[in-house]
This record gives structure tokens, sequence and C-alpha cells, in this order.
């Protein structure tokens, strides 16, 4: 699994001109990506180092000041330009693995005391955010 952890001050996904998830910070917003072989263990792992990730104001984390996290799918964090001009997806999930992956890392952050805003999975979302630092880490597991 892969993510890229967002530090925000406020983040929202609209889908269809609905606002899906939204939150204020300081918080995560959060991008998850799922490839072959990643397993329901790997995302309550992802979802407790999101939980404890140290990149909040203070070097706190989001358990530390009970921060939120907007938690978004995004297949395309697998995605390979090595060559040529158009991206590869080979290495993403398809959406029936993806998916179910995406939720648990959603259900164990729940379980850990997070209040969890999501997108919806598949849509055409459009993500807005304030990134306070600006702050990005990548999350390999």
């Amino acid at each position: 699994m892969r993510a890229v952890a967002q530090r925000v001050s406020e983040a929202s996904v609209v889908v269809d001109g609905e606002t899906v998830g939204e939150i204020v910070g300081p918080g995560l917003c959060v991008l998850v990506g799922v490839t072959h072989g990643d397993t329901a263990e790997k995302a309550a792992q992802l979802a407790r180092k999101l939980w404890s990730l140290r990149i909040l104001p203070g070097e706190k984390s989001c358990s530390d000041v009970g921060g939120p996290l907007l938690v978004i799918s995004q297949f395309t964090l697998y995605g390979d330009a090595r060559k040529g001009r158009r991206p590869t997806w080979n290495a993403a999930a398809p959406g029936d693995v993806a998916e179910p992956l995406v939720d648990a890392v959603c259900a164990e952050l729940r379980a850990l005391g997070a209040h969890v805003e999501t997108g919806r999975f598949g849509a055409d979302m459009k993500v807005s955010l304030t990134n306070d630092g600006p702050f990005t880490v990548v999350v390999d597991l």
C-alpha cells in the first residue's frame, strides 16, 4: 500500500457538485493506493501509521490532538511513467480488490478513535485542500 499524507488546515472532496467529505484541521488529507498482494493486515498497519504520524504542528500526530483525516482512494499512486508519455496502471490493484482495502484503512482508523471523512471510490472527485507548511509525506508499506 502507498499513501500520500498531507498536513492540512482544511480539506474537502466534491462529487457531482455535492461535498461528500470535509475536514477542518489540523489534520491529514491522505491519498491511498493499493497494489497487488496488499492485505487487510497491511491496511491496518497503514491506518496505525497514519494515526500516529508526527507531522502536525509541534511534531504531534492525529492521535495526539484528535486530528481528523480525509481519506481518498487514488489508484494513480501506482502509475508508472518511466517509459513513453502515457503512464501504465499495471501495478494498481483492480477496484474489487482495492475498495475493500481502502475501506479497511478507514475502519481501522475509526476503531483507533479517529474522525474519518472519505471520498467516493471510483468517482470523479474534486479535491480541495490547504496544505499547511506545505508538509507532505509518502508512506510505502
